[in-house]
């Protein structure tokens, strides 16, 4: 199979969880062996809900950057980049903002869902509104095949193909429209049983030490009807079992399931099988990264190394952007 140009990113919002790895870092890894891969830290994005405070997107973004060496994201196969480095990214987001029409933003059922949901914040605005096409303009700059992303974020990406098709209707086909590539596992559930989330206080970080994660892992909800030790539960609706299905070997899984079902384990007795698990899957990912971090330089030097790559394809694109459109 021809190799595909693969765009992603993430907006920078500190260290990552458990969601992370298995929701978007792991797809990447195997991307990365048989694709061109092009993956951004989306800072500018990170300022559609953090305007108001943008003071800790930095360090953000150096703790995000690390967890993405750490796991394998590999700089020497992949252009890792920063997205507000590369100033092309806001010149194509005016020119398609300019053709985009507001009812197909306001249509977003991920904006709509936004407003309802987050009460802390103010989203009444442009930029948030306007995100799905800032996002088309990251993807189609580079003429990425294929975009890799959780189910969430698949009208976004609907939307993009549908603002691409727009443009090359007005000016002639100069983008392609880029595939959606749905992970396998797009969420992953945290240990209150909602989707694993910093914002829920509810994750489970990659560079967690292991006395951190049995303490988050021992106090997680199970099975509501297991009010005592020999109660029986049902481990299709318990978050710790979603996990051992991950984590676990077949025998285990196999050991906890029939002693929920039975009550012949009690949760905790559950939980503490699933703890080193977890710890033996992280341990390699924290020793990378403990040997990346004595380099206090080593995310400025492969953002800026990427940086290069990522901006001579912009300028290429955007050159046939502009004498299409006559400016």
């Amino acid at each position: 199979m021809a190799h595909k140009r693969v765009l992603s990113g993430m907006r920078p919002s500190g260290k990552l969880h458990l969601g992370h790895f298995h929701g978007v870092l792991l797809n990447w890894l195997k991307l990365q062996k048989e694709n061109e891969c092009l993956f951004f830290v989306a800072d500018w994005h990170a300022l559609t809900t953090e305007y108001n405070n943008p003071s800790n997107i930095q360090d953000n973004i150096k703790e995000m950057a690390l967890d993405w060496l750490s796991c394998g994201i590999d700089p020497d196969k992949s252009t890792i980049f920063l997205q507000s480095a590369v100033k092309e990214h806001a010149e194509l987001h005016l020119l398609l903002s300019m053709i985009t029409p507001l009812s197909w933003l306001e249509r977003n059922p991920t904006y709509k869902e936004q407003l309802e949901e987050v009460k802390d914040k103010d989203l009444h605005t442009y930029g948030f509104l306007g995100y799905p096409v800032l996002q088309t303009a990251d993807i189609i700059i580079y003429k990425a095949d294929m975009v890799p992303v959780g189910i969430d974020q698949a009208p976004h990406l609907e939307l993009s193909r549908e603002i691409t098709r727009r443009f090359n209707f007005l000016y002639g086909k100069i983008f392609p429209e880029p595939q959606t590539l749905l992970t396998e596992t797009p969420k992953l559930l945290g240990t209150d049983g909602r989707k694993m989330s910093k914002s829920y206080n509810n994750a489970i970080f990659l560079s967690d030490p292991p006395d951190v994660i049995e303490k988050k892992i021992l106090p997680m909800m199970t099975d509501p009807a297991r009010q005592r030790r020999t109660d029986k539960g049902n481990p299709e609706i318990c978050p710790v079992y979603f996990l051992h299905r991950i984590y676990s070997t077949s025998e285990t899984i196999s050991w906890v399931e029939q002693g929920c079902r039975t009550a012949g384990i009690g949760c905790i007795e559950c939980k503490r099988s699933l703890i080193p698990s977890i710890i033996k899957e992280l341990e390699p990912i924290q020793k990378k990264r403990a040997e990346l971090e004595k380099n206090p330089d080593i995310v400025n030097q492969v953002l800026t190394k990427g940086n290069v790559k990522a901006k001579r394809i912009a300028a290429e694109t955007m050159a046939g952007v502009r004498k299409a459109l006559h400016v």
